[in-house]
């Protein structure tokens, strides 16, 4: 019933949005605007008052252009390449990269190299992205040679004192048909992190107190190159990534037992050591023939390993004994290659077919040690433990063929239609054999019309598959709960599958003053992954994630950004968002109906900067917020339940163009300095029992971090 009255509302809502879009009283307010060009532009000249150092300052003063790099409700997990969640293009091209894609370039390019930036809001053929929402084009400036260099300089304080440094180094330009950039990184990653438990009996009665800190020591370091190449009828990109860090991590604990008769104190020290490396090359070449079709190739090949040796040691006056050695270790390696012919089969009417093939592999070996009467050099030279389906190699080979027809209804209407068909197959071997195939079929339709070149209404449906976490085949370390150091594997979870229906409706201020958004959304789920029961027998309570059976979640997002010229601030920008949403799925373990996982019942975010222009200073903050509804943020498990409790973040910044064009910048991070809480309730036996153990309240804090930091470009 309630899902029934849930899809009733979502349809009313859509009808009345609809009605109120295409009144003709809506529509009058901006009549008198152009109608032929849905796409917003904004020159280079537009940003010269604010003298930004690179895209990312640029990106800034843009009102509303979180509405084209924000996905509130988009997929989980991006899957291939032809996902619709690169929204950024670089002179009408994407940078065919997961780790190297086009928004983390941003930063890297020199403002000084940019001719304008449009806001693509409609669709097109000719774009080789996706997307149901909006897309980011930076276009640089076409010059038989161009060159620049922009250098960053930063130091972050924390908490406990510590200073660290960190450096980035952009080389961008275009020599003829060549455009290059050439970046490298080194980026502080520190952490401190104090927190205290206290553990209570059913009862209330006083158990346990533990006090942590911990310190790690991380500095990621990251090289990347982009090439491309303009022929004559023909485009080539190449672009790579480098990059790795080792992140050793001290914690000190002190745990006072206050069960039984006596009071007792000992202390814990725990050393993880961990190291990875990743690359990653994609490109692309595209092939323009003299009748106006396009032939595209697109590859990604990434790798990236790492691993990780948890050590746990009693701590006495005079000596340590260990009693955890827990080691993990993981490769993962990807290969897509797509291609793809488009070409206009009569007037306002466009096609693109193509295939892509994607491999993708997961390794991982996971070592338990405890105390025991015998040693293995293999396990800390403690006593070895067996684990389930430890050892494992996950493959993956996918194929889509797709087919996408872009539609000219109009001047005003566009409807863009895609079908995928996709097959699978995942194959698990090591401790654990398993072969499964798998297909799906997944359509899409994008409409969007232009009632003017200030209202657009937006609607999609489409049906979309998960890309599965090929870790929740195996098992795996747990390091947030000390009387669970491994969490099962699951070799039989499959992919979750939703339809989605979403409608948004958009104005656009005259003169870029502003952007009102609203998103209405449904989504219909099947084989949720959560957490589900894999126990052998009532003495051996196991949990992993798999699926758990159908859900639906809906919901409302509001999105409003505009120059404060109305309060005397013309070159203020404030951006405001909301959503509320709603979900209801059956929970595995207690047969009850809930929300799904992450699933607040609000969430909020507000951001402010404002330009002085005559003194080349900005200042702002960024804060967010949601709920801590018990509810919302619970998640129930085989044998506890656990809710998250978290507070408001706030960011303040202060920013001044000084003496030859150098830059100053200084971020306060965790203004607040907010608590994240965990408030655990274990039982005697598995949840569904309902004898509660003890309940474990948990809270922790990074502390308030300052980042100074000076950039200048050449």
């Amino acid at each position: 019933m309630a899902r029934s009255t849930s899809c009733n509302l979502f349809k009313a809502g859509t009808l009345s949005l609809a009605i109120a879009t295409v009144s003709p009283a809506l529509a009058q307010q901006v009549a008198d605007a152009p109608l032929d060009n849905s796409t917003v532009i904004y020159e280079a000249a537009y940003f010269a008052e604010y003298s930004p150092v690179n895209v990312n300052d640029m990106i800034d003063r843009i009102p509303g252009v979180s509405l084209a790099m924000n996905n509130h409700s988009g997929n989980r997990g991006r899957r291939g390449l032809g996902a619709g969640e690169n929204e950024i293009l670089i002179n009408g091209q994407r940078q065919t990269g997961k780790s190297n894609e086009g928004r983390s370039q941003l930063s890297r390019i020199s403002a000084d190299q940019v001719d304008h930036i449009e806001i693509i809001r409609g669709t097109s053929e000719e774009m080789d992205i996706r997307g149901g929402g909006q897309v980011v084009n930076i276009v640089l400036l076409d010059s038989a040679s161009r060159s620049s260099v922009t250098a960053e300089a930063n130091m972050e304080h924390y908490q406990d004192g510590t200073m660290e440094p960190g450096a980035k180094l952009s080389w961008t330009g275009q020599s003829g048909a060549l455009n290059y950039l050439f970046h490298v990184e080194a980026e502080p990653q520190y952490m401190n992190r104090v927190a205290n438990e206290v553990s209570r009996s059913a009862l209330g009665d006083l158990l346990e107190t533990r006090d942590e800190e911990s310190v790690m020591e991380r500095t990621d370091y990251q090289t990347s190159f982009n090439l491309g190449y303009q022929f004559e009828k023909s485009m080539v990109q190449l672009n790579g990534l480098y990059g790795g860090d080792c992140a050793p991590e001290d914690k000190d604990r002190v745990i006072n037992d206050y069960a039984g008769s006596s009071f007792t104190t000992r202390v814990e020290r725990e050393f993880i050591d961990r190291c990875r490396d990743n690359w990653e090359v994609g490109g692309d070449y595209e092939y323009g023939f003299d009748n106006g079709s396009k032939y595209r190739f697109l590859f990604i090949i990434n790798n990236g390993q790492g691993d990780s040796t948890r050590e746990r040691f009693d701590v006495f006056s005079d000596h340590e004994e260990k009693d955890l050695f827990l080691f993990n270790e993981r490769r993962d390696q990807e290969r897509i290659f797509r291609t793809s012919y488009t070409w206009d089969v009569f007037d306002n009417h466009g096609l693109e077919i193509g295939l892509e093939r994607a491999q993708t592999i997961r390794d991982s070996d996971l070592r338990l040690g405890v105390p025991g009467p015998t040693t293995s050099p293999d396990h800390g030279n403690l006593m070895a433990i067996n684990i389930d389906n430890a050892n494992s190699t996950v493959e993956e080979i996918r194929y889509e063929n797709f087919l996408v027809h872009n539609w000219q209804l109009n001047g005003k209407m566009a409807l863009e239609s895609s079908l995928i068909y996709e097959t699978s197959t995942i194959t698990q071997t090591g401790d654990v054999f398993n072969e499964r195939d798998f297909n799906f079929l997944r359509p899409k339709f994008d409409y969007r019309y232009d009632l003017t070149q200030s209202i657009q209404l937006r609607a999609t449906i489409e049906k979309k598959v998960s890309q599965l976490s090929f870790s929740d085949f195996s098992a795996s370390s747990d390091n947030n709960d000390d009387d669970q150091n491994t969490q099962a594997g699951n070799p039989e979870i499959v992919q979750e599958q939703s339809w989605n229906y979403s409608l948004n409706l958009e104005y656009r201020f005259p003169n870029s003053l502003g952007v009102l958004n609203s998103e209405l959304y449904y989504r219909d789920y099947e084989d949720v992954i959560d957490r589900v029961d894999v126990s052998t027998g009532p003495n051996d309570l196991r949990s992993a994630r798999g699926n758990i059976g159908d859900a639906y979640r809906y919901g409302l997002n509001m999105d409003a950004s505009t120059h404060l010229g109305f309060v005397g601030l013309p070159s203020g920008l404030l951006t405001l968002g909301f959503s509320v949403q709603d979900s209801e799925v059956t929970d595995p373990f207690l047969g009850t109906e809930r929300r799904m996982r992450h699933n607040s019942r609000w969430f909020g975010r507000a951001s402010f900067r404002h330009d002085v222009t005559r003194w080349d200073l900005s200042y702002g903050f960024n804060y967010f917020n949601s709920d801590n509804d018990s509810d919302a943020r619970t998640q129930i498990d085989i044998n506890d339940i656990e809710r998250d409790i978290r507070d408001y973040g706030l960011m303040l910044f202060v920013e001044k163009k000084a003496f030859d064009g150098i830059t100053f910048r200084l971020n306060v991070m965790n203004v607040n300095d907010p608590q994240s809480c965990r408030e655990r309730t274990r039982f005697q036996g598995a949840t569904i029992g309902g004898i509660v153990e003890e309940i474990e309240n948990y809270c922790s804090s990074n502390g308030v971090q300052y980042a100074f930091t000076v950039r200048q470009t050449f």
